[in-house]
């Protein structure tokens, strides 16, 4: 039975993790969020210590290791995406390896010093990437590989995930703290995307706004299109009219990729591979980070060449705009 810590225990994202943790047989030892509301903890580890406060959590940790000779296997990072650098950090300081969130850090020169980090202590940094153990996306993976040699694809990626005010007023609205959209909702498909069709040969930028995000991409073997936004006015009509708020579609081809079931135990699958030594680490995400950062540093260029349908939606205000 290993030992965790989780930090991020009130996330949107954590229970999944205190899940994986349960199913896999091991224990969660410690938590800690500056927000208290954590009562999911019962369901899962009602006996964990919970912190609200760093620098007790630290001690804490501290102490369980040296005075009561209990050592800190993982820790499980649920944290806001900045946030992240610095308690992968904390773990891998700690003598424990950390298992993160998406994105694994903002810029790609952060992996290159927790590579560093990696060497000095001996632990590993993991990412989940639930979507490279989703059974489609493998089937997918493999169908590609064993196609023609020459053959470039056409990919359309279209994913829009309603959000309402409260998201400019969370950190998620500050791009220097999220990443902005592609980071924060589209860096996993943009992980799927490169381990399906190779290394990237040009990434162009059409819209980049505080609620959409669209452009070009061409890797290897695919030519890809794409749509992200959190504006529920550039949902289809037809998913509007049945009251949905959420439209996900990806197409090559012309043809759909259906993998909306068996998200349920992704992470549960991503944390019996880190536990049993084959998770993905720390450069497995390097190509999506890279990815991202291009775009939340790139001059859109707006409706020309290759471009998503969806990019001549009307743009909309910011909601805080007078």
């Amino acid at each position: 039975m290993k030992n965790f810590a989780l930090i991020g225990a009130s996330g949107y994202i954590a229970p999944r993790h205190m899940k994986a943790i349960k199913e896999t047989n091991n224990t969660l030892i410690a938590a800690l969020d500056k927000f208290d509301s954590v009562g999911i903890m019962d369901s899962y580890f009602p006996k964990a210590d919970f912190f609200t406060e760093f620098e007790r959590f630290d001690r804490h940790i501290s102490k369980l290791k040296f005075e009561k000779n209990i050592p800190l296997d993982y820790v499980s990072i649920c944290t806001p995406n900045y946030l992240h650098d610095a308690h992968i950090r904390f773990s891998l300081r700690q003598g424990a390896d950390a298992i993160c969130e998406k994105p694994l850090v903002l810029n790609p020169w952060n992996m290159d010093a927790l590579s560093n980090m990696e060497k000095e202590t001996g632990k590993k940094v993991y990412n989940i990437l639930q979507l490279r153990v989703h059974p489609s996306i493998i089937a997918l993976r493999e169908k590609i590989a064993a196609g023609p040699k020459d053959k470039v694809y056409d990919v359309d990626l279209t994913y829009l995930t309603s959000r309402g005010h409260w998201y400019y007023t969370s950190w998620k609205g500050d791009v220097s703290k999220s990443g902005g959209i592609a980071t924060n909702i589209g860096v996993h498909f943009f992980d799927m995307l490169s381990w399906i069709f190779g290394d990237l040969k040009q990434n162009i930028v059409h819209i980049n706004t505080h609620d959409r995000s669209a452009g070009y991409l061409e890797f290897e073997k695919a030519r890809v299109r794409w749509f992200l936004s959190i504006n529920a006015d550039t949902l289809p009509d037809e998913v509007k009219a049945k009251g949905q708020t959420t439209y996900r579609s990806i197409t090559i081809e012309g043809e759909e990729l259906e993998f909306s079931g068996g998200f349920t135990d992704l992470h549960t699958v991503s944390y019996q591979e880190i536990i049993a030594g084959k998770g993905y680490g720390l450069e497995a995400p390097r190509q999506a980070i890279e990815i991202v950062h291009s775009i939340r540093h790139a001059q859109p260029i707006g409706p020309k060449g290759d471009y998503h349908p969806f990019v001549l939606k009307p743009l909309a205000k910011h909601p805080f705009e007078k």
